[in-house]
């Protein structure tokens, strides 16, 4: 609400310094609570940040482009043929992360037929599964190849406040840009995408714009930093006092306080499953989203399992009490059950979990399984 009333315009540093200058602060504010090498905030390159490291917070994680679906999209208007574009194939037994061994073999085989890699997007906490792709060996592969490396840590990304998840960081000082959503996990909301480069220079240069009635002397001077370039739209809102807020009002002991609460009830929700003879564990659980699924003890068809985890996730949503989603990675159709609002309890978990094992119930006797 504080965003839209102050009805700022801060698409260059004199339209709003005050906006600017708080996001540069807040940018390098989360750098600091992630770890993330000197090399990525503005406090640590060149006069004003221009041309160094920093950050900028777009919109969503589809918006930055660098990365997710829409980066087939973005491919296209570069003028990058979408069948240039590699899916690599990954497998259960990598818990669905990203091979280092057949990410070479792919890029070489590329290299052979005269094709010129150029940019490699890793994954800490996939959407389906929250896989984490190993950072190092992959970045080491791209780095062999002078590839762009871009970390999509949306929603992983924010466990690594805590020092326990920090390790699925590891390596990010050889990778050329990463973004989270706090929108996802921090306690923001829709819309607060942080993007952090190594160089903003790669940035600008590629999107600035300059008409004349823009033109002013702090921008001439390359003195301070016009947002306007570091994204593909011009105008944007006061975004940053949003995150401001979150980390003024928790501070970081509260909000890690937050992401421990969610992962301590996804690890009991977890252990719920395993307890029950009826499910499996599809995934092994990494943050605070549990995939699982209804398994057969017959020799039954896979179009038969998935049939009755359909059913079951239809029953559990139609009762209003609880929501649940899906995906299916490898061929698996799995139900998937994220922990991650703000007022959820254990007793909601334990109701949830009821509530799963009485659809489990219903749709096992109506199938006979």
């Amino acid at each position: 609400m504080l965003c839209t009333c102050f009805n700022a315009v801060g698409f260059n540093w004199l339209a709003s310094p005050a906006a600017t200058e708080l996001e540069m602060v807040v940018m390098d504010w989360l750098a600091h609570m992630l770890k993330l090498p000197a090399s990525f905030m503005f406090s640590s390159g060149t006069a004003g940040g221009v041309g160094g490291g920093g950050g900028v917070i777009q919109n969503t994680t589809s918006e930055a482009i660098f990365t997710h679906s829409t980066f087939t999209k973005a491919s296209r208007l570069a003028g990058i043929c979408p069948s240039n574009v590699r899916s690599i194939p990954t497998s259960r037994d990598t818990d669905f992360a990203l091979s280092p061994e057949l990410l070479r073999k792919v890029v070489e085989a590329d290299v052979e037929s005269g094709l010129v890699p150029l940019y490699l997007c890793l994954t800490v906490g996939t959407t389906s599964t929250t896989a984490v792709d190993p950072l190092e060996p992959l970045a080491h592969v791209a780095n062999d190849y002078n590839m762009w490396v871009h970390v999509d840590a949306a929603y992983g990304g924010s466990a690594c406040i805590c020092p326990e998840f920090r390790h699925y960081l590891n390596g990010v000082e050889r990778v050329d840009s990463l973004s989270l959503s706090p929108h996802k996990w921090l306690l923001s909301y829709l819309d607060c995408c942080c993007l952090w480069v190594k160089r903003s220079d790669l940035l600008v240069n590629a999107l600035s714009t300059n008409p004349e009635y823009l033109r002013n002397q702090p921008s001439d001077s390359d003195s301070v930093v016009d947002y306007k370039d570091w994204q593909l739209g011009t105008g944007r809102r006061f975004k940053s006092l949003r995150l401001w807020l979150v980390l003024r009002s928790y501070g970081v002991a509260n909000i890690q306080s937050h992401i421990r609460s969610d992962v301590r009830m996804a690890r009991m929700l977890e252990g719920f499953v395993k307890s029950d003879l009826r499910f499996e564990v599809v995934v092994p659980r990494k943050f605070a989203l549990v995939c699982f699924r209804l398994k057969s003890f017959s020799r039954a068809e896979p179009s038969y399992v998935d049939s009755l985890n359909r059913k079951l996730l239809e029953w559990v949503n139609s009762t209003g009490r609880a929501y649940m989603s899906h995906t299916v990675v490898g061929g698996v159709y799995m139900l998937r059950f994220a922990v991650g609002a703000t007022l959820t309890e254990e007793r909601h978990v334990v109701a949830a979990w009821q509530l799963i094992k009485d659809g489990a119930d219903a749709v096992l006797k109506v199938k006979g399984a």
